[in-house]
């Protein structure tokens, strides 16, 4: 008979875990990534009206980059890095056209945050290391 036998069906769903497992183990070895992932079990393979199949992906409006995991669910994760140490008289800056975070000074938001070198390598008056 032409139906799929329950091994085959098996077979696919693990064949999606796998893919599921292996999505989330690259996304979490992204060196310094803070990024979060979500997945949805009942949400579609659609967006903005295009149909996905399993292991397709697509970029959100909100920056978030899903893949299709046919037929369990989707699974979206942010693909902005989230800046995590930066000086007090700075702030992040969130772009939603370009999906960038920019780390710039609170009292002029125009300018980019940098760190000085005196503070960066110390003061002057420490000796040098050995």
């Amino acid at each position: 008979s032409s139906t799929p036998t329950m091994a085959m069906q098996a077979q696919k769903m693990a064949c999606a875990w796998g893919r599921l497992c292996l999505l989330l183990s690259l996304l979490l070895q992204l060196p310094g990534s803070q990024a979060k992932c979500y997945f949805q079990a009942k949400a579609p393979c659609e967006y903005e009206g295009k149909k996905f199949s399993l292991g397709e992906s697509w970029l959100s409006t909100n920056c978030l980059l899903c893949t299709c995991l046919h037929p369990i669910g989707v699974g979206c994760c942010e693909t902005t890095q989230h800046p995590i140490d930066f000086p007090d008289w700075c702030e992040a800056h969130y772009d939603s056209q370009t999906c960038q975070i920019s780390v710039v000074q609170k009292a002029n938001p125009s300018l980019p945050c940098v760190k000085s070198v005196e503070h960066e390598w110390g003061s002057a008056g420490t000796p040098e290391p050995l």
